[in-house]
């Protein structure tokens, strides 16, 4: 490092912390540089806001220059809340990762991203973050799989992941789902540094208490240090006087404390005293202060003091989570420091130039590299320490595409699922080594309790099942190192957020799983945003949501999902299968599998039912090449389940559960004279992107469309499905045929399951009216 052994430890210390003070001070600069670039400097003929967060970034750079200058090692991970961006671009740039004209894109297409971006940003970024909380608590889920990682496929290493996240973040319910989990108090690589600058977006945070947010850490079995005060508050407190000013600052609303930062010398001396009992000695004792120590005392807190985070780091316990609570000032160093709306306010030219006065830069040439010296020093050997190696990228086993088994009898597809898994460890060992299943808390009811027993339930230590000898027990509980199935709590946010993780391990270190979430299909809606980011991030997983739709019957509204059809449709990076027979579940649930853990691959999400259903309605053929077309049609879409004597007069288009509906349907309507086919819709994104690549919108492959609805046999088309009726209703298009979509529109209702297909309109009977009324019939 900067200091040599020539050096006493306490000479070394100060001319660390004055290199790092000379890196911060350049930090600052670059990220106000960058955004003002962006909006003022880079043309922009729309005349559209382009924005920025330079107070956010500002309050951020003592914390990020004493982390990758000093703290952080090239194992380590770290999440930068996403209004950072440009603070984190500029780190990178100090430390030779980013050229300086890549300082020059910000929010401009194909530059550096708003937010920090693992996919799309040119320089290192080790989480996407963006959407709040769910960057706070990815590290958390990265920590996890990490372990995961390195306990089966050794390669992961070790290392800290680091959360620097806003205390505004802390008012997502997301990050209190994740700290108390039973599964996260053992993870002391994890650390959380909160940049508690009292600020949100529009005003000052009127009643924050860090009390408050450190005892609810240490409920949870969390380290918390606090940082609230720097060196020079700290050794003005041990001065006569100093109690009451500490006594001052500690009783002080957020709102007061900010108006301090926004007053001159001469209203500080005034305002700072108060008008209680502590006046007159602060009167004193600010009195003995001359105007620029004065000013810089009332900022000087302990998430701005280098050596404090020093400090704050070295006492960190690795045996258990630790929460840094660092006091901040929003904007601190720059002329908006503490105002209540300087959320997304930009420096004014000439403030600019100020900054870059007291900064030692050039506004003329903003670029400019740090001179040579000690600061520089430290950024070549710290850019040296911190490289890693390339990820030497493992490839994911084979995952077969068919079992070779046709299911008989009556199932359903949730059934399907479960034996799947089962089948695979039979038939494909290797692959199903690399499977980790995750669930909250609903093992038992989604058909894992074959999977579970055989593969046991991942702990970082093997713990006791006391009911091993219970000859009543059915699901075997053996929690150990080797197991292959994640436990959480009942929160559905947390398992997609530890999903998106495990789904990355791939491209983080080379070691692909194929990691498979199962929640009750309802509460997708719930876990939806920070599933979407996990796909957004690189993660790729497979989402089962079972058991779906009013088929639920007896479970009434509550229960029942109607939109999720639908959001597996519009997902990107994701293809939605909803299969209608065990057999289409068992290809499909395949053919995601073989998606995940490669640069090509992608997540998926499948939509699964309890519905029992006669399995000789699939009419899975016998002869092999018949079979496997019927394979490859099922997970590219579509396939014709029933095709009528001669030129049909309607086509039944119908999805999951509904199948059956649909050909009962076909067979009322086959005795009133209606010639009707009937095709199996498996997956509405992959049909729907046929449908765009004929037009010259995708790259997708068309064929299915062909195959599934040959335009020989174009007819009126009736869509069915258990969610909303939009999802199927673009099939019109694929001949520009009449077509009537049939799904359901509002909250369901208890009852039995004939009682609520006909109140959706979903029914057999509501099925044939509207073929009648399509092919105008009497």
């Amino acid at each position: 490092m900067v200091p040599d052994t020539t050096t006493s430890p306490r000479t070394g210390r100060q001319e660390l912390l004055t290199a790092l003070g000379e890196i911060e001070q350049r930090v600052l600069w670059l990220s106000a540089a960058t955004i003002d670039h962006a909006n003022r400097v880079r043309p922009n003929p729309t005349g559209l806001k382009v924005g920025g967060h330079q107070a956010s970034c500002a309050s951020m750079v003592s914390i990020m220059t004493t982390l990758w200058f000093h703290e952080l090692t090239a194992d380590d991970r770290v999440s930068v809340k996403p209004h950072a961006s440009p603070a984190l671009h500029a780190v990178n740039h100090l430390l030779g990762e980013l050229p300086a004209e890549a300082l020059t894109t910000l929010r401009s297409f194909g530059g550096l991203q708003s937010y920090p971006s693992r996919t799309k940003d040119p320089d290192p970024v080790d989480y996407s973050t963006g959407s709040v909380g769910i960057g706070a608590t990815a590290p958390i889920w990265g920590a996890l799989a990490r372990r995961y990682v390195e306990g089966r496929f050794p390669g992961a290493g070790t290392g800290r992941q680091y959360a620097l996240l806003g205390d505004a973040e802390l008012d997502e319910g997301a990050c209190w789902e994740a700290v108390q989990d039973p599964m996260v108090a053992g993870l002391g690589e994890v650390v959380w540094i909160v940049d508690l600058n009292r600020q949100s977006l529009d005003r000052v945070v009127p009643a924050l208490s860090a009390e408050r947010l450190a005892g609810m850490f240490e409920a949870a079995g969390w380290q918390v240090l606090t940082l609230k005060y720097g060196e020079q508050l700290t050794e003005l407190f041990s001065r006569p006087g100093g109690e009451a000013l500490r006594t001052r600052l500690d009783t002080m609303g957020n709102p007061e404390y900010q108006r301090l930062l926004r007053c001159t010398p001469a209203e500080l001396r005034d305002r700072l005293p108060g008008t209680g009992s502590t006046r007159e000695p602060l009167e004193r004792l600010v009195a003995t202060l001359d105007d620029d120590a004065l000013h810089s005392a009332v900022r000087n807190l302990g998430g701005h003091d280098l050596g404090a985070l020093l400090d704050a780091y070295a006492a960190i316990d690795d045996t258990r989570p630790t929460v840094i609570l660092a006091y901040t000032v929003k904007g601190r160093g720059l002329h908006s420091e503490g105002h209540p709306q300087n959320h997304s306010s930009l420096l004014t030219r000439d403030q600019l130039a100020d900054l870059a006065t007291r900064t030692g830069a050039d506004p003329d040439d903003p670029w400019r590299p740090l001179p040579v010296g000690a600061a520089a020093r430290l950024c070549a050997e710290r850019a040296e320490e911190l490289r890693r190696p390339p990820v030497e990228r493992i490839a994911p086993p084979p995952v077969p595409t068919d079992f070779g088994r046709t299911p008989g009898g009556t199932g359903t597809t949730q059934q399907a699922f479960g034996r799947a898994l089962l089948d695979l460890s039979r038939s494909a060992p290797e692959a199903a080594a690399r499977v980790v299943t995750v669930s909250p808390d609903v093992s038992s009811s989604t058909n894992l309790g074959g999977w579970l027993n055989k593969v046991g339930v991942w702990s970082p230590t093997e713990r006791v099942d006391w009911f091993a000898d219970d000859a009543e027990t059915i699901l075997h509980w053996r929690e150990n190192p080797t197991g292959q199935h994640v436990e959480l709590g009942i929160a559905e946010t947390n398992l997609v957020g530890l999903l998106g993780e495990l789904g990355a391990t791939w491209s983080r270190w080379g070691q692909p799983l194929l990691p498979i979430g199962i929640m009750y299909d309802p509460f997708v809606n719930r876990a939806l945003e920070p599933w979407q980011f996990g796909i957004y991030a690189g993660g790729q997983s497979l989402l089962v949501g079972t058991p779906s739709g009013v088929t639920l019957a007896p479970e009434g509204g509550a229960h029942q999902s109607i939109t999720t059809p639908s959001l597996g449709l519009e997902q990107p990076g994701c293809t939605t299968w909803e299969p209608a027979f065990a057999q289409d579940a068992e290809w499909c649930v395949l053919a995601a599998l073989s998606l995940l853990g490669r640069p090509d691959g992608g997540s998926a999400y499948l939509r699964l039912s309890t519905r029992p259903v006669d399995q000789s309605l699939a009419a899975v053929p016998a002869d092999p090449a018949a079979r496997e077309r019927r394979r490859r049609q099922a997970v590219a879409g579509a396939y014709g389940l029933r095709r009528a004597e001669g030129t049909p007069d309607v086509t039944l288009a119908a999805m999951g559960a509904m199948v059956p509906e649909a050909l009962a349907a076909a067979d009322r309507l086959a005795s009133l004279g209606v010639a009707a086919d009937v095709v199996c819709v498996t997956s509405p994104g992959l049909l729907f992107r046929a449908t765009q690549a004929r037009r010259g919108l995708d790259d997708a492959p068309q064929w299915v469309l062909d195959q599934a609805f040959p335009a020989d046999r174009a007819a009126p088309l009736v869509t069915l499905l258990d969610g909303h009726p939009h999802t199927l209703a673009f099939l019109g298009t694929v001949h520009n045929t009449p077509v009537t979509p049939l799904g359901v529109t509002h909250f369901g209702q208890s009852g039995a399951l004939d009682e609520v297909y006909r109140h959706h309109g979903i029914d057999t009977e509501s099925v044939v009216r509207a073929a009648l009324d399509l092919t105008h019939r009497p």
